[in-house]
């Protein structure tokens, strides 16, 4: 099993993108979000991943952080949930706004999803509600504020000292 993958984005592309790493190119399916988080080609990335291998092929799906890559794992086991289809709740949820819907119960948020029905979303909620936690998605959001802030105050700062200058 390959955990994580540690190397330099070589090319990007709807749904893929090709990692390399100490002269191997790894193809990884990725979820819409990485464009959103502003991966760039040339990016020195750490992509934590699954490895999904069935009759037909092994793949390899990647995610920015570790969280993505739980909720993917849970997303995957739940019945009539395949790995393609878990890549696109992901593509269209974010982690936290999965949790949310989850838990309130959303089923249009979930339904949104290509080629996820209104009776797999009841499904997923149905699977998923024990499992996930509102304090995470609460915590995570509290922290974004937070990094949030901290990113502005260090600006402000910057200026501040350029102004002195």
């Amino acid at each position: 099993m390959i955990a994580f993958i540690k190397g330099t984005v070589d090319s990007l592309s709807e749904g893929k993108m090709i990692l390399e790493s100490h002269g191997i190119g790894y193809e990884l399916n990725i979820p819409a979000s990485m464009f959103d988080a502003g991966v760039r080609e040339g990016e020195e990335l750490k992509i934590y991943t699954h490895m999904s291998v069935r009759e037909d092929g092994i793949s390899l799906f990647g995610f920015l952080s570790r969280e993505d890559l739980e909720i993917y794992r849970m997303l995957i086991g739940v019945s009539g949930i395949g790995p393609k289809a878990a890549l696109a709740v992901l593509s269209t949820l974010t982690a936290d706004n999965l949790r949310f819907a989850v838990l309130s119960e959303d089923v249009q948020a979930i339904a949104k999803t290509p080629g996820i029905g209104k009776k797999t979303a009841q499904k997923l909620i149905l699977e998923l509600k024990d499992k996930l936690k509102l304090e995470d998605a609460l915590e995570n959001a509290a922290n974004a504020v937070q990094n949030t802030a901290d990113t502005s105050a260090g600006m402000a700062n910057e200026m501040t000292g350029e102004a002195v200058q």
